[in-house]
């Protein structure tokens, strides 16, 4: 059932690194975010792949993983993802890709989900630095990295507490909290 895959589907940020994930799997991925809605069906996303340990390594130090939690600098060695997907815009087809690139994205992670996968789209990400050290032409525009692999931690979904604060956390135990707004709360009536 969908509604289960997307429960399923938390921004994970610590993966086993060494269960490898193979190039048809992200692949096999993309295909689903090919078959996606696209802005004025001009589909100018291209994507750019790694599941090699030297590569991801590359990669890695590139990437904001967590801004909510100030004193952890992302996932330690053994913990990083075994695959990234690099979302991109191909500007000689269009600068412009509306919203294709989440569309895509949630695609991809929905797919890793329901593969026994997990995923988190990092926006934050020093484009400059990884575009030199992957070596992506100047023609694509780095849009969001998408990182994957077989999760290596319990996220739980909880209600915001009464002073609305949504920033996830972690106990004690090492659980990842994240604070999830009441639907009642989120759907509104300008009837009267």
């Amino acid at each position: 059932m969908l509604k289960d895959l997307i429960v399923k589907n938390r921004s994970y940020r610590r993966f086993r690194e060494e269960a490898a994930i193979e190039r048809e799997t992200l692949t096999d991925l993309i295909e689903l975010a090919r078959l996606s809605p696209s802005t004025a069906n001009r589909q100018p996303l291209k994507f750019w792949i790694s599941c090699d340990p030297q590569t991801n390594s590359r990669i890695f130090p590139h990437l904001g993983w967590a801004g909510y939690l100030k004193d952890w600098p992302g996932p330690a060695e053994g913990e990083r993802p075994a695959a990234y997907i690099v979302i991109l815009a191909d500007t000689d087809i269009s600068a412009n890709v509306g919203c294709d690139h989440g569309i895509a994205a949630q695609s991809i992670v929905l797919g890793a989900v329901e593969q026994g996968l997990g995923g988190c789209m990092i926006g934050s990400i020093r484009k400059e630095e990884l575009r030199e050290a992957v070596r992506i032409p100047a023609r694509y525009k780095i849009l969001l990295v998408i990182a994957l692999g077989v999760p290596q931690e319990t996220v739980v979904l909880e209600a915001v507490n009464a002073d609305n604060d949504i920033q996830y956390w972690r106990d004690a135990a090492d659980v990842h909290h994240v604070p999830k707004r009441a639907l009642d709360t989120l759907v509104l009536d300008f009837s009267s």
